[in-house]
């Protein structure tokens, strides 16, 4: 007998992209945490009521914290509790990995971007990103970079 595949509403792991990290920063290295989060936030991200393109993670008493992330709460919420959409959440790593971005980070000038928000096996996960801040001719030079690479394309394509 064969066994019987779950069947789950959406495929996509995905919850929210900060699209602006990438052409605001010029990424190193990216890291994977996890979140401390409240009901119904995980509720709320099951939902894809989340929005972390104004967001930043602060490091605070050696440990790292999502600022400014917007989970929307949900109509149905509970009315004991107060959800707060943008409270400060705590992010989950190893001791090496936020040893080593505390020192990047307060040494040599790098700063922590959130990239990504997703699901992997069934617990969210941030996607961090150590990068420095882009310079307004670097980002110049990149849109100038994408336009020929699709320009190159197109010329390709027809022939």
């Amino acid at each position: 007998m064969a066994k019987k595949s779950k069947q789950s509403k959406d495929t996509s792991a995905n919850i929210a992209q900060n699209k602006k990290a990438r052409h605001d920063y010029a990424i190193n290295e990216t890291f994977e945490a996890g979140l401390v989060l409240e009901g119904w936030e995980v509720k709320s991200l099951r939902e894809k009521r989340a929005n972390i393109t104004d967001t930043y993670v602060m490091i605070q008493k050696n440990e790292a914290w999502l600022v400014g992330a917007n989970i929307t709460p949900l109509q149905t919420a509970s009315t004991h509790i107060h959800p707060a959409p943008t409270r400060a959440r705590k992010l989950l790593l190893h001791r090496n990995e936020l040893d080593k971005l505390i020192g990047m980070v307060e040494r040599k000038g790098f700063t922590l971007v959130p990239m990504s928000l997703y699901w992997k096996k069934g617990k969210a996960k941030l996607q961090v990103g150590l990068g420095k801040g882009k310079k307004l001719h670097d980002k110049r030079a990149d849109l100038k970079e994408r336009d020929w690479k699709r320009d190159q394309e197109r010329m390709f394509k027809k022939g």
